[in-house]
């Protein structure tokens, strides 16, 4: 059996800081790696890189620091009451009590619950002055204890409580159902509640869902039942959600959205008035968020929830003018962290075609061998199990060739690669189709798949295809927000939004943008070819740059198919160019997951895991891997990739490497010679671009930890 979550050996009284918030963190890093449960030095940085993306002092004069990484082995409660408080970025002031959550990456259902039945028990001021007169750890320890795992009651009175603050603990974090009963003998059925407040709906989300997400909701439970105002809360958090029943929706007039990340199930409320907040204003300012929803549900001009509006974005209705009620969330982050949450949803949905279609790709290759791709689809559509191909011809790099391998192999691997080939088509289409998702909703998603898959036609590729996306949710998000009679409502996000849409987005490419992005791909591929035999080392340097600056943009695309053109002249030259172009375009998912592998602590989670995936996506030639790091860090991931990828370029041509396979990566070695020059070509690069996003990553953390400091 597990120990408890919080035992007297996790507990520090009038503990002396040893510098400001950073150092006391380390500290409680030191508490709780001492007991076992953790590794050290993995937790600080867990704690620090939580703290620097979302302040984690409260009001009450507490902090909350916390995590859930692979550095923890057992999940742990770690507190430390401070001789003389530090400052951890609340509004009113310092903090003297620092409570340390510490959770493993795989934490169980059971745990969350647990602690997130902490975090409702923090906004209690008398369970907080509890813990300041506490006079051993022990007595400590059973406070917590006592809050997360209380001692079940012999029998339950039939006698109802007088007063809902009477009861403890709070109620499990993730019941829909808040504090229905007033407090001061107020009934729910009586007039005040029935006639004079409307019911309302309360959805809370923090980016990790362990402690804001629920301290949010018992501040705004305890708020509407010292107001008397009935309220139920939907806690969207790490321990599950219990969500809302259609007969609370029904009879609710307002929905009150905590939370600093993307909530789901928005379209549930379409046509209720909302105000929307950032977590921690519900912590700090539950009252008056509960006044405002009050407001707002009898004011015509509030603010409403789209109709249409999807899981990543938020609709609007109404006038949205000065009359509104309360400050839209959305209204208040700035268009280019807007635009760049789109892109990260539309990067976020293609990653699995990449990972799906890049892979079955190279397992196409090691069956069937490299010239595989020459005839997969005819083999993959005419040859079945009982009808095996044979040695097959097709016009290869020297005329008319053979495939190397034949049966059995040929034909998984024809399959393989046609599944492959299927997948990976569906790229440019996935990510402009949820960009526009990102900023419109599904409305945005048609107009999105249609404008991506016109790029592909004209040859725009991954550039036209984040502009067709964010041209399509723009548009969509423009046409969503009109307030059309009511007879035309329903046709609007069925038929209207992505007829209009598609018609503008798909034809600005076809008539504007394509041949333009079309003739710049040609330019770079001629300007290439002239190059080919004045200076070859100098343009491994230049495909190597293009391989990485874009990530499978244009750019990319531009080198690659330069590189695969030439493969049907059949001359060493041409086979030099393919092996720099796919050893540079190994270089940057394989040097991100180099890099998340080495210093764990500059990466989210999500990018930690993103990392694992890139060492297969990097070994089979799959550049892409690297755009979810590009995406969310471009200045300090596209240099380093560029610098990685030119080196590694210009040594494969300099080590005279040659390929005949066109895709493969590593997997088609015996396609490539002298197959020790492209490995040290793109160990090299590999390294040298690992060193440097790390060290630019490592600079950045410091200057944001320095600057939070002085703040």
């Amino acid at each position: 059996m597990s120990e408890p979550l919080m035992t007297a050996d996790l507990v520090r009284l009038d503990v002396e800081p040893a510098g400001d918030k950073s150092a006391v963190i380390g500290q409680m890093a030191d508490l709780i790696a001492a007991t076992g449960r953790s590794d050290r030095d993995g937790l600080e940085a867990g704690l620090l890189a939580r703290e620097e993306s979302f302040a984690t002092g409260m009001p009450g004069g507490f902090a909350i620091p916390h995590c859930r990484t692979e550095a923890v082995h057992e999940a742990a409660l770690g507190l430390l009451r401070l001789s003389e408080p530090v400052d951890f970025g609340s509004a009113d002031g310092p903090a003297d009590l620092v409570i340390g959550i510490s959770a493993p990456a795989g934490t169980d259902d059971q745990h969350l619950r647990l602690l997130a039945q902490l975090s409702r028990a923090l906004v209690r001021p008398e369970f907080l002055a509890s813990l300041r007169a506490a006079t051993t750890p022990q007595e400590v320890a059973d406070l917590v204890m006592g809050v997360i795992e209380p001692e079940p009651e012999a029998e339950p009175e039939p006698a109802q409580s007088s007063s809902a603050a009477d009861v403890s603990p709070a109620p499990a974090p993730t019941d829909s159902t808040a504090a229905d009963a007033p407090t001061d003998g107020a009934s729910e059925d009586a007039p005040a509640s029935a006639e004079d407040s409307p019911v309302l709906l309360a959805i809370t989300s923090c980016p990790t869902g362990i402690a804001h997400t629920y301290m949010a909701a018992e501040s705004l439970e305890t708020a509407a039942a010292e107001k008397g105002v009935r309220l139920h809360v939907e806690t969207q958090g790490s321990g599950g959600i219990t969500p809302f029943t259609s007969e609370q929706i029904a009879e609710a007039s307002v929905l009150i959205v905590a939370a600093d990340v993307n909530i789901s199930g928005r379209e549930r409320f379409a046509g209720m008035p909302v105000i929307e907040h950032p977590v921690k204003r519900a912590i700090s300012d539950g009252p008056e968020m509960v006044d405002e929803a009050v407001a707002a549900a009898r004011d015509p001009r509030a603010r409403k929830v789209s109709a249409e509006a999807g899981a990543e974005g938020a609709g609007t209705e109404g006038s949205g003018g000065s009359g509104s009620t309360g400050t839209s969330s959305a209204a208040a982050v700035s268009w280019p962290k807007r635009i760049q949450a789109a892109v990260m949803t539309g990067v976020s949905y293609m990653i699995p075609f990449v990972a799906a279609g890049g892979l079955l790709m190279a397992l196409g290759f090691l069956l069937g061998g490299f010239d595989v791709s020459y005839v997969a689809q005819d083999v993959a559509t005419g040859n079945s199990l009982t009808n095996l191909p044979g040695h097959l011809s097709y016009d290869g790099a020297s005329g008319q060739e053979t495939t190397s391998r034949a049966g059995l192999l040929l034909y998984l691997g024809a399959v393989a690669f046609a599944i492959g080939s299927a997948g990976m088509g569906f790229l440019v289409a996935a990510l402009s189709g949820f960009i526009a998702f990102g900023l419109a909703g599904r409305p945005g998603i048609a107009p999105g798949f249609i404008g991506g898959a016109i790029s592909v036609t004209v040859g725009a590729g991954f550039l036209g295809g984040l502009v067709t996306g964010l041209l399509a949710g723009l548009i969509a998000m423009g046409l969503a927000s009109l307030r059309p009679p009511r007879w035309l409502a329903g046709l609007m996000p069925v038929v209207i939004i992505p007829l209009v849409t598609s018609g503008i987005v798909a034809g600005a490419m076809l008539l504007v943008l394509g041949r333009p992005l079309a003739w710049v791909m040609e330019a770079l591929q001629n300007a290439l070819t002239g190059m080919s035999g004045t200076s070859a080392i100098l343009l491994g340097v230049i495909l190597g740059l293009m391989m990485c600056v874009d990530l499978g943009g244009p750019i990319n695309k531009a080198a690659y198919l330069f590189a695969t053109a030439g493969l049907s002249q059949g001359t060493e030259a041409s086979f030099h160019i393919m092996a720099a172009v796919m050893a540079a375009g190994m270089v940057p998912p394989l040097a991100m997951a180099l890099s998340t592998a080495v210093r764990r602590s500059l990466y989210t989670q999500v990018e930690r895991e993103n990392g694992t995936t890139a060492w297969l996506l990097g070994a089979s030639f799959i550049s892409e891997g690297a755009i979810p790091f590009a995406a969310a860090d471009p200045l300090r991931v596209i240099p380093s990739m560029m610098a990685g990828g030119a080196v590694t370029g210009a040594l494969s041509m300099a080590f005279g490497v040659g390929s005949q396979a066109p895709h493969g990566g590593i997997f088609v070695f015996f396609a490539i010679s002298p197959v020790w020059g492209y490995v040290l070509a793109i160990v090299i690069g590999t390294l040298l671009a690992a060193a440097l996003v790390t060290v630019l990553k490592e600079q950045h953390a410091r200057r944001v930890r320095r600057e939070a400091a002085t703040a």
